[in-house]
């Protein structure tokens, strides 16, 4: 009874309350285009009220008393709004603001496209409680850049790993792809990768995203396992009117002399006296071209001697045809009540031939100590797929991410606001019909010639091609995908203990409900008639390496056509005798599930018009149900082995800002972060590969990585629409995962480290093995300094038209706990994927017609994997990029657009344990892209 009582008087309370107070709401909205202005202060005049417009303009004040008031806007690069708005209690009062460019402020400088993209972004990290980095679609689409992942790496601290010259991986601050988070529109992206939780930025079209928001520093309402950094895509808000938007495009791709292809569609509007709106958009991006590539592998012997032990020549011929689709409406009930759906469909097919000449076995020949000769084995190797209308002949990746979203705000009366949203969302990469046909040498000389600093080359002597005997054709399909429900619910309310100062409580649930799975197979053929026997019995290729980007002197050489192997009828009985290996698939199939509870409580309060802080706690419990393969001997399924784990995590965090001027802004953050082990490393699976000597392992019982971070950032910001900004950050990540490998691995090792299973090492044999593994602790530390700026306080029209775009990020790390393969703790370590030095530079001019910009993206090189000792660790070299783009309005609505990515023919580099050993280097040459732009 006294709980039925409490809850009629708290309703009655909460009437009462209604009743005495109102509430005031509204967009903020460009006068101009109608587009909505989000991260505009607004605020109730003579009073410390304020709030910030979200990302559709939409700004709203709870809890104000009856009466009359101003509410003044203020947004940087616009000139400020008043007006004035009486209170009704129990009502929502309704205020739209129209903001136009100011010329004034910006002393007469025509506010263009370029400089409308820098305010809204600016605009939106002023106000943000935690320290950001955001980009708005208008400033993306100024860069010439064709993917999300190339858009990131213009960020401060940002730096991307490539994939076929694309940007792929996203490492903040240094830290590796694993320790950061992607989300669309606040809901987790999952990933189409096999065995980690990295998402395929190059997935996502630049062009279907409206914002880019880095968020370097996390407050508890946000999902917590993101230690560098999370990175959110907002897609296109609905119109406040028609908006009608086209792109045409066409480009040169130089290293196949191929042709690209690109367009896109934007429709909105609203209708129904304004209560429904809907935007649906769409884009294409059709790209054939390929890279050249030469991969090595180094040893050193126990007399000192160094050579290669493997090197392979690499021609790759790769198609990419992105498609995406998305829809965003909403329907406003009332002022009070508003619900809104999104959609996006991304669908990449991604279509390969590669070409691999490999020189291994590499044996060398002493006299004495010294070396003076090699022999070993050549393969010629052809990658492709079947024949038909999906693969075309080549090796078909078809990669798909899907979201959908449905989320509600309700205003229930003037002290409470609620939100909730349920989401859906998979991501698969299904690759069908993958085939292989290799042919092979033995008993060959080969010579290693070192003449050429950092591109040795291997050659041999008497390989002809009826003495490369056929060794295998292979065809595998692999399967991975990903899903994940996601539902959450908050409230808000006015709570603050200075009475004269604004603040307010936000609580929360979340759960999210992800499933993981890699299902694969691989089958091998033998032809019955034996006319495949030797390489001159099948039609061929031949690539002579003239204008191989490596040199001319990397010959590929003479394979099987990709014709002849996509034509093959392998599944023919009266041609070819099929067989399964289950050592190429039983290991790598896995099953998991994890289902993540998380409540949260923040708490903002103004302690004055200057200073502010957000304090919060966030709680995450986390239930893991991991199924992998027991495999015993390459091919023998002993058994699968399950896990189960529950865990939780308590993950506090403060921030404070202290506005010293209007445009002075300090931050100050100690925040927590986690990280969870990637799925196959969690995986609980055991490989035993007898014929290789060698073990590998996933570990059930990897712990999750926690992360104490500490920031402090100073921001300042012109009123000619730019920012100077300089900050330091330091992470410590205690129990971070790193993978283990021991080259020196014993009987008496395994029966330590698996005493319930069968050991597959004889004694006295040394195999090598490899398990993620945790490490004791790293410290993380740097800074950051940014600088974007018009330069409008030049002389004449023409040099105020100039503007730059710098930054640069300084990251060292030292990781402690780190075993060689004998035990022993290796010092001087860093955490890798930490890059120490980032840089971004763009020197841009614009006028009312046209505008051009020439970009510059520096990363030094970094520790990218561990080896079982330093001889053996893998670097990611260091790379700049040079790009430039320029565009022309023709009319009001129509743009001619020119741009050039990689000027510079920047190539993707990896070195072994000193930076001349050079592991991996692949070319892609320069791209070319013109086309048109409408927008009504």
């Amino acid at each position: 009874m006294r709980k039925n009582y409490l809850v009629v008087f708290l309703f009655l309370l909460t009437l009462t309350t209604f009743a005495q107070k109102g509430v005031v709401s509204g967009k903020i909205l460009d006068a101009a285009d109608k587009f909505p202005l989000p991260g505009a202060m607004v605020q109730i005049a003579g009073q410390n009220k304020y709030t910030i417009s979200d990302g559709n303009g939409r700004y709203e004040f709870l809890n104000v008393a009856a009466g009359s008031y101003e509410i003044e806007i203020r947004y940087i690069g616009y000139s400020p709004a008043k007006n004035n708005v009486t209170v009704v209690a129990g009502k929502n009062t309704v205020v739209n603001f129209n903001l136009h460019t100011s010329g004034t402020e910006l002393n007469e400088v025509v506010v263009g496209d370029v400089l409308k993209g820098q305010a809204k972004a600016l605009s939106q990290q002023k106000y943000n409680k935690n320290i950001s980095n955001v980009i708005s679609s208008d400033q993306v689409g100024r860069f010439p850049d064709a993917n999300i992942g190339d858009a990131l790496k213009r960020v401060p601290g940002v730096t991307m790993q490539n994939d076929q010259g694309e940007a792929r991986n996203i490492i903040i601050r240094g830290l590796a792809p694993s320790l950061n988070s992607v989300t669309l529109n606040g809901d987790r992206i999952p990933s189409a990768e096999g065995d980690n939780r990295n998402v395929q930025m190059d997935l996502i079209p630049s062009d279907m995203i409206s914002t880019i928001e880095v968020n370097k520093t996390l407050t508890s309402d946000m999902d917590a396992d993101a230690i560098g950094g999370s990175v959110n895509l907002i897609t296109r808000a609905t119109p406040n009117g028609e908006r009608i938007s086209a792109t045409v495009a066409g480009g040169y791709l130089p290293i196949r002399e191929k042709a690209s292809y690109t367009a896109g569609f934007v429709y909105g509007n609203r209708f129904f006296n304004d209560k429904f709106g809907a935007v649906v958009s769409g884009s294409y991006n059709n790209v054939d071209y390929g890279s050249d590539n030469v991969e090595n592998e180094w040893t050193k012997d126990e007399f000192g001697n160094e050579f290669l032990q493997a090197a392979e020549i690499r021609k790759y011929d790769v198609q990419r045809i992105r498609r995406s689709a998305s829809v965003a409406l909403d329907y406003k009930f009332d002022a009070n009540n508003t619900i809104f759906a999104n959609a996006i469909y991304n669908w990449r097919d991604d279509r390969e031939n590669r070409f691999r000449t490999t020189y291994d076995d590499i044996e060398a020949i002493y006299d004495g100590e010294d070396i003076i000769g090699f022999e070993g084995r050549v393969k010629r190797q052809t990658k492709g797929g079947v024949d038909n209308n999906r693969n075309k002949g080549r090796r078909l990746e078809d990669q798909r991410v899907q979201n959908y979203s449905l989320r509600g705000e309700h205003l229930i009366n003037s002290k409470l606001d609620l939100d909730w949203s349920a989401n859906y969302s998979k991501a698969r990469e299904y690759r069908p019909g993958e085939r292989y046909i290799e042919y092979r040498q033995k008993g060959l000389d080969i010579f290693q010639d070192f003449s050429e600093n950092k591109f040795p080359l291997v050659t041999s002597d008497g390989e002809s091609l009826d003495k490369l005997k056929f060794d295998s054709v292979t065809e595998n399909t692999d399967d991975t995908s990903e899903s994940e429900f996601g539902a959450k619910v908050n409230i808000r309310i006015p709570f603050t203990i200075i009475p004269t100062e604004k603040g307010r409580l936000r609580t929360g649930l979340r759960l999210r409900m992800k499933e993981k799975m890699r299902n694969n197979n691989f089958f091998t053929y033998e032809s019955i008639n034996d006319d495949m026997a030797l390489l001159s019995d099948v039609p061929t290729s031949f690539f002579d390496g003239k204008g191989f980007n490596p040199g001319d002197k990397y010959v590929p050489g003479t394979f099987a056509s990709a014709n002849f192997l996509g034509n093959l009828d392998l599944n023919n009985p009266t041609l070819f005798d099929k067989e399964a290996d289950p050592a190429e698939y039983l290991a790598v199939n896995y099953k998991a599930k994890e289902k993540i509870y998380a409540a949260y409580v923040r708490w903002d309060q103004e302690f004055n018009d200057k200073l502010s802080m957000v304090l919060g706690f966030r709680s995450e419990t986390t239930r893991i149900d991991y199924t992998g393969n027991r495999v015993l001997d390459e091919e023998e399924l002993e058994g699968e082995i399950n896990t189960k784990n529950t865990y939780t995590n308590v993950l506090p965090s403060i921030s404070l800002q202290y506005n010293a001027t209007d445009n002075l802004v300090l931050r100050a953050a100690a925040t927590t972060a986690l990280a969870r082990p990637n799925y196959y490393a969690l995986a609980p699976y055991v490989n035993n590969i007898a014929s290789d000597k060698e073990i590998t392992a996933g570990n059930p019982d990897l712990d999750v990585t926690y992360s104490y971070n500490y920031d402090f950032m100073a921001e300042n910001y012109f009123k000619s629409v730019g920012l100077i900004s300089g900050g330091v950050f330091y992470k410590r990540l205690n129990d971070f995962i790193y993978n283990y490998s021991d080259n020196q691995y014993t009987t008496a090792k395994f029966a330590a480290d698996f005493p319930n299973q069968v050991n597959p090492i004889p004694t006295g044999e040394n195999w090598s093995f490899v398990q993620s593994r945790n490490g004791k602790s790293v410290d993380v530390y740097g800074f950051e300094v940014a600088l974007q700026r018009r330069l409008d306080f030049l002389p004449g029209k023409f040099l105020k038209g100039f503007g730059i775009y710098l930054n640069y990020t300084y990251t060292k790390s030292k990781a402690k706990g780190i075993a060689d393969e004998d035990g022993n703790e290796r010092d001087n370590v860093s955490l890798p994927g930490t890059a120490p030095h980032m840089f971004n530079g763009s020197l841009s001019w614009e006028n009312k017609r046209f505008s051009a910009r020439v970009s510059t993206n520096f990363a030094a090189d970094y520790l990218d994997e561990l080896g079982a000792d330093s001889y053996q660790d893998s670097y990611y070299d260091k790379q700049f990029f040079l790009d430039a783009n320029a565009a022309y309005k023709i009319t009001p609505n129509i743009r001619l657009f020119a741009e050039a990515n990689n000027l510079t023919n920047q190539p993707l580099r990896y070195y072994q344990g000193v930076a001349s050993n050079t592991k991996q280097v692949e070319y892609y040459q320069a791209r070319f892209n013109f086309g048109l732009k409408f927008d009504f």
